[in-house]
């Protein structure tokens, strides 16, 4: 009777096991609906993603962006030294001149960015000194800004790889150097996955973008090592919200900005 008993008990756990586990296949199949969950080329209109408008030109925003900077209204950014941002405004563009680093009131996470920004000229200094700015995703992962335009193979201009133009500063150097003419608007276009962290802090899945300098892909999925910073031999991640403000960096070169838009992308 014992042994029978056991049987019966061991029976009932694994029919339980097997229920909760067919509701949790039911409940991420209608979560996800996505293969094999779901009938492929599934006619459900549920599934059918939201639709925008997009411009002729695709440096202008679709009908979903977030518009930060349109060439007047500075209203999406304070300064990182608390109030308002007192970046110089004036003929459609903001330009850095050494009163601290702006950031976004609004947080964000998986996201698409347009931003349009200028080097000084005549150009000034040299390295890390000649135009030197930052976009910074969450306040920690930087896509570099500096004039690295070299008309003589980096002879005029030299710095190092990992700190040049559209470099993952200090990380990952641009596939090529797409850089224009100081004084020249260039543009980034950058979609960026935001981290993610377990119960514990650590992390489970790595910062990623993809960015496009002057229209030509210069990073391709690739994945921050950590947060960003000067002479991090090994860069760290530490666990922080899903959503953090975008910030650009004052690192004293009057940059100039302008055209900022953005996109909350969802999870895929």
């Amino acid at each position: 009777m014992e042994v029978i008993m056991k049987d019966k008990t061991m029976v009932m756990k694994i029919a339980v096991c097997l229920l909760v586990a067919g509701l949790g296949f039911a409940i991420s199949s209608q979560a996800g609906r996505r293969p094999p969950y779901e009938t492929v080329h599934d006619m459900d209109p549920s599934l059918l993603p939201p639709v925008i408008t997009p411009e002729d030109d695709p440096a202008k925003p679709p009908s979903d962006a977030i518009i930060l900077f349109d060439g007047k209204d500075t209203s999406q950014w304070e300064s990182d030294k608390g109030g308002p941002m007192k970046w110089k405004v004036e003929n459609g563009d903001m330009e850095v001149n050494k009163t601290g680093g702006i950031h976004t009131k609004k947080s964000f996470g998986n996201c698409q960015l347009h931003i349009e920004w200028a080097s000084p000229t005549p150009p000034k200094g040299s390295s890390q000194s000649r135009g030197n700015s930052g976009v910074y995703f969450m306040g920690r992962y930087e896509v570099q800004v500096l004039d690295s335009y070299t008309a003589d193979n980096y002879k005029d201009n030299r710095t190092y790889a990992d700190g040049q133009a559209a470099s993952l500063y200090g990380q990952y150097r641009p596939i090529v150097n797409a850089c224009r003419k100081p004084g020249e608007w260039q543009t980034y276009d950058i979609s960026f996955l935001a981290p993610q962290f377990d119960k514990d802090g650590n992390v489970t899945r790595r910062a990623r973008v993809t960015v496009l300098h002057n229209g030509i892909v210069v990073q391709n999925n690739v994945e921050y090592w950590g947060s960003s910073g000067h002479k991090v031999k090994n860069p760290q991640y530490h666990r922080h919200k899903d959503k953090e403000p975008l910030s650009l960096q004052d690192h004293g070169s009057p940059v100039r900005f302008r055209n900022i838009w953005i996109r909350e992308l969802p999870e895929q």
